[in-house]
C-alpha cells in the first residue's frame, strides 16, 4: 500500500500533538514525584480514560482483532469476564488499600504489607513482563508498518520506539497519560469507519452468523466440551482460568493499569476511576473485535479479501486487522486509521514504559542500590529508567515473531507474572495471618508451578520442552488459562501453608493494609456516584451483553 500526501499530513500532525504534550508537560516536572507520580493530582475523566487507554496498546487492538477471526466471539469473553468483574473489584475493594497506604507503587504496598524479599521479587518480575509487553506493542506496530507501507521491521522499530521515548522522556507519566487520552479518542474514531463499512458489506450481524462456522458467533455455546468452540477450553477452565486467575491477576495487581488509579487526587477518584473506565470498556468489543469476524465473513463473500498466510502456511491472524484497513479504505481515511494504529501502539508502550520507570526507580534503585540521594537524583535515575526501559523493549519484539498471535503470547506471559502474584494479594488483604515469607515463597512455588506446566504440556507446537508430555490443549489460550490456573492455586495453598509456621505482623502495622483492619467507606461514597452503585450497574450491564450474545 503506498500512502498519499494527505495521510502522511495526518499521521506528521499527530506525530507533533504527541511531541507538543511531552514538550509542554516538561515545565510541570520538577521532582521525581511529578516525573513518576504525577503529583498525584490528575482529574478524575483523565485518570479513567488513561485507565482503559493504558490497556488499549497494539497488542489489544490488533491482537484482539486476531483472536476475533481464530475465536470467534467467545474473543468478547476477555471484556465481560475477564475484565469488568476484575475492574468493579478493585475499585471496590482494593483501591483503598493502594491509595490509602500511599504506597508509590504495587511492589511497595508488598513492603508495607509483608517484607522487603517479596517487594524486590515482584518488582523484578514485574519490570521484566512490563519491557516484554511493550516489546509486543513495538512488534506489533513494526509488523503493522511493513505489511502496509513495505517500511523494513528493523527502521520501523527504531524510529517509533524513539518517539515514544522523545514524550516520556520530557514529561514522564504526566504526559503519558494526556497522550492516553487523546490515543483513546484517535483509536476509536480510526476504526469505526472501517467496522461500519465492513458490516454494511457482510450485511450485518445477519450475514456474519449465516457466513462463519456457529461456532464463532455464541459467547457460550459449546464450552461444556473443549473439542466444541474454537478456543478449546470448558467453561470451567475460562472462568477459573480467564475471568478470575488471568482476569484479577492484571486487573488488580498490574501496576500499569493500577497506577493510572493511583495518580487520582483523591481516594473517591481513585475508586471511581476503574469503575467509570468499565462502561467504555465493556463495549469495546465491537471495535476491535468485530473486524476479525468480518474478515471470515468477507472471505466467504466472493470480495477477493483473504487473510494473509506466514511463511509456513499458517494463517497470520495478526494481519488480520492492517489486511482490512488495505482492503477498505482510501487515501485520507487510510491515514486516519493508520494513525488509530499508531496511537495504540503508543499507549500500550508508554502505559508500560512509565510502569517501568516508576519501579525501577522506586523499587529496585532506591531500595537496594541507593537509599539516600536528592530527589534530583530519583528525578534522572527516572527518565534514565525510561530509556532503558525502551531499549530492552525494542530486543524482546523479535521474541514475538515466533507466535501467529500476540494475544496467545500475552495470556502466556500474565500466567507466569500475574496468576500467582493475585493469590499473594487476595491472602495479603483479606488474610491478616499472611506472612511475609508464606508471600514469597508461594510465589516462587507459584511460578515454578506455571514453568513445570508449560514444560509438560503441549498447544499448536509450543511447550512441552521437558521433554515428557503430560497433557495437549486444543489451543495456546486454553494451554495459557492452565498455567494460570496452576500457578494460582500453588501459589495461594503454599502462601497459606507456610504462613503457619511463621508470625504474622501485628494488628497496629497491618492497620490500612488489611481490609479487616480498616475503615473503607465514607460518605462520600454513598449515593449514586459511589462506588458501590456504579459497581452494581456496571456489572448488571455486562450480565446483559453475555445473554444477548450467548
Amino acid at each position: 500500500m503506498k500512502l498519499q500526501w494527505i495521510d502522511y499530513l495526518i499521521i506528521c500532525i499527530y506525530f507533533v500533538f504527541v511531541l507538543g504534550i511531552g514538550f509542554l508537560v516538561k515545565r510541570r516536572v520538577k521532582t521525581s514525584s511529578d516525573f513518576l507520580l504525577s503529583g498525584r493530582s490528575i482529574p478524575l475523566w483523565i485518570t479513567s480514560l488513561a485507565f482503559i487507554s493504558a490497556n488499549l496498546g497494539a497488542q489489544e487492538v490488533i491482537g484482539m482483532a486476531a483472536s476475533g477471526a481464530k475465536y470467534g466471539i467467545m474473543t468478547s469473553h476477555f471484556y465481560w469476564v475477564g475484565a469488568i468483574p476484575a475492574m468493579v473489584f478493585l475499585g471496590i475493594f482494593m483501591m483503598p488499600f493502594y491509595y490509602g497506604s500511599r504506597a508509590r507503587s504495587v511492589p511497595e504496598y508488598l513492603v508495607l504489607r509483608f517484607d522487603e524479599k517479596t517487594r524486590g521479587l515482584n518488582a523484578i518480575s514485574f519490570a521484566a513482563m512490563t519491557v516484554f509487553s511493550s516489546g509486543v506493542s513495538l512488534y506489533a506496530l513494526a509488523l503493522l508498518l511493513q505489511t502496509l507501507l513495505g517500511w523494513s521491521f528493523d527502521t520501523s522499530i527504531w524510529i517509533a520506539a524513539g518517539i515514544v521515548m522523545i514524550y516520556t522522556v520530557l514529561g514522564g507519566l504526566t504526559s503519558a497519560v494526556y497522550n492516553e487520552v487523546l490515543q483513546f479518542f484517535l483509536i476509536v474514531m480510526g476504526i469505526i469507519p472501517l467496522v461500519w463499512v465492513g458490516l454494511k458489506n457482510v450485511h450485518g450481524w445477519s450475514g456474519i452468523v449465516s457466513s462463519v462456522p456457529e461456532n464463532l458467533t455464541h459467547a457460550w455455546k459449546g464450552l461444556g466440551d473443549a473439542s466444541q468452540n474454537p478456543m478449546g477450553v470448558t467453561a470451567g477452565s475460562m472462568i477459573m482460568g480467564l475471568g478470575f486467575v488471568l482476569s484479577f491477576g492484571y486487573w488488580c495487581t498490574d501496576f500499569l493499569v493500577v497506577q493510572r488509579a493511583m495518580i487520582a487526587k483523591d481516594m473517591s477518584a481513585a475508586r471511581r476511576t476503574p469503575l467509570i473506565a468499565a462502561f467504555p470498556k465493556m463495549f469495546l468489543p465491537l471495535v476491535v473485535i468485530l473486524p476479525g469476524l468480518i474478515a471470515l465473513a468477507l472471505e466467504k463473500s466472493g470480495s477477493g479479501f483473504h487473510l494473509p498466510l506466514k511463511h509456513d502456511g499458517r494463517v497470520d491472524y495478526d494481519l488480520t486487522l492492517p489486511s482490512l484497513l488495505a482492503h477498505y479504505y482510501p487515501s485520507g481515511l487510510l491515514g486516519v486509521g493508520l494513525t488509530a494504529l499508531l496511537a495504540s501502539f503508543m499507549s500500550g508502550m508508554a502505559g508500560n514504559v512509565t510502569a517501568f520507570n516508576s519501579v525501577f526507580t522506586y523499587d529496585i534503585y532506591q531500595a537496594y542500590i541507593k537509599k539516600t540521594a536528592p530527589d534530583s537524583h530519583y528525578l534522572k535515575v527516572g527518565r534514565l529508567a525510561t530509556i532503558f526501559g525502551i531499549v530492552i523493549s525494542i530486543l524482546t519484539a523479535y521474541l514475538a515473531r515466533s507466535f501467529n498471535n500476540i494475544m496467545d503470547l500475552l495470556q502466556l506471559v500474565f500466567g507466569f507474572v500475574n496468576a500467582p502474584l493475585f493469590a499473594t494479594f487476595l491472602l495479603g488483604m483479606f488474610w491478616k495471618r499472611a506472612t511475609g515469607n508464606g508471600a514469597f515463597f508461594g510465589l516462587l512455588l507459584g511460578t515454578l508451578a506455571a514453568t513445570l506446566t508449560h514444560g509438560l504440556s503441549v498447544a499448536e507446537g509450543k511447550g512441552g520442552w521437558l521433554g515428557h508430555v503430560v497433557v495437549q490443549y486444543g489451543s495456546s489460550m486454553s494451554q495459557a488459562f492452565w498455567i494460570a490456573i496452576n500457578a494460582w492455586t500453588v501459589c495461594f495453598v503454599s502462601t497459606i501453608l507456610i504462613s503457619f509456621f511463621g508470625k504474622p505482623k501485628s494488628d497496629s502495622d497491618l492497620k490500612g493494609l488489611v481490609y479487616s483492619l480498616t475503615k473503607i467507606e465514607t460518605k462520600s461514597d454513598r449515593g449514586l456516584k459511589g462506588p458501590l452503585f456504579l459497581g452494581a450497574v456496571v456489572l448488571l450491564m455486562t450480565a446483559i451483553l453475555n445473554f444477548l450474545f450467548v
